[in-house]
């Protein structure tokens, strides 16, 4: 399997914290634990040629996964457009985090994607709501981040064909925190936790529930249905 971690890669750039949790980029640590024997793993970044996703690296590409924050408009519609059209085909997107609002994850959700946000280094726990789903095998009853970002409903995406966690956090708020969809022949997994200035992806538990998304949002060889005018399978008979 081929997967492809995008990432803005800004805030390791301008932001010392960051920068510390994360010396290879969050793009780094997300590939470092992705990386073994059956994934092949590729980094590519916002400020690269065509923003590191030209056509013929999609196209060999199984899974892509998405994270962004502050620089989600900087990404050319173009470029949206060729992913989108990679999803539609089959490859599978696994959103993290803010990427909630990149243009990518809105164009195939059709919605505003917003939502209620604090950062006050609050408590989160993940309630595992649907335990017979394989992106969470491996995980308990909930995982714990003693600090994240919150973030509250309402989240405006549609209805989800699985929900998969929902949050609790410490000042009170409630979130759907795993959501998959299917849109054309493509998957999509989207993740909540990985604010930047938290060390989130060393956590064990998201590792494990990121490649797992990652497994199940892997392109599928199903045979892509035939669209327009049709030929009639057998002799329609004539009626007066």
């Amino acid at each position: 399997m081929k997967v492809l971690v995008w990432n803005e890669n800004r805030h390791e750039q301008t932001n010392k914290v960051v920068a510390d949790i994360y010396p290879e980029g969050i793009h780094g640590a997300i590939a470092s634990f992705l990386q073994d024997d059956e994934v092949t793993v590729k980094t590519t970044t916002l400020d690269e040629k065509e923003h590191g996703l030209k056509q013929e690296l999609l196209d060999e590409t199984d899974v892509l996964v998405w994270w962004g924050h502050q620089a989600h408009d900087e990404v050319d519609d173009v470029i949206v457009d060729r992913v989108k059209k990679r999803v539609l085909d089959g490859m599978g997107l696994v959103i993290l985090h803010s990427a909630h609002f990149s243009k990518i994850f809105k164009s195939l959700m059709g919605t505003t994607c917003d939502l209620k946000w604090r950062e006050a280094s609050e408590k989160e726990r993940l309630w595992v709501v649907d335990p017979s789903h394989p992106i969470v095998d491996g995980v308990g009853e909930y995982i714990e981040l003693e600090k994240e970002e919150m973030y509250g409903e309402h989240f405006d995406v549609p209805t989800p064909d699985e929900l998969i966690f929902i949050s609790w956090f410490e000042g009170g708020e409630v979130f759907r925190s795993g959501l998959t969809y299917r849109r054309g022949k493509g998957k999509i997994f989207y993740f909540r936790p990985g604010h930047e200035t938290y060390p989130t992806y060393y956590n064990p538990e998201v590792q494990k529930v990121i490649k797992n998304g990652v497994r199940w949002a892997k392109v599928t060889d199903n045979q892509t249905p035939t669209y327009g005018n049709a030929k009639a399978l057998e002799t329609i008979s004539e009626k007066q």
